[in-house]
């Protein structure tokens, strides 16, 4: 018999140095890091409103 999973959830805990607390945050050095930053929030984002979409056409 197969079993489906319905929902999963990942945390996930980017940048985090080691021995540090989750509510510290690093400092970033440099105008690439502030792109690549940009970069992850615009695809999590469109990957939420993928997913969004997806449970709408169900």
């Amino acid at each position: 018999m197969p079993v489906e999973i319905k929902e999963l959830h990942i945390k996930v805990t980017v940048n985090a140095t080691e021995g540090a607390s989750p509510n510290q945050q690093t400092v970033s050095s440099g105008n690439k890091s502030d792109v690549d930053r940009q970069n992850i929030i615009a695809e999590c984002v469109e990957q939420v409103l993928e997913v969004l979409q997806n449970k709408v056409e169900r």
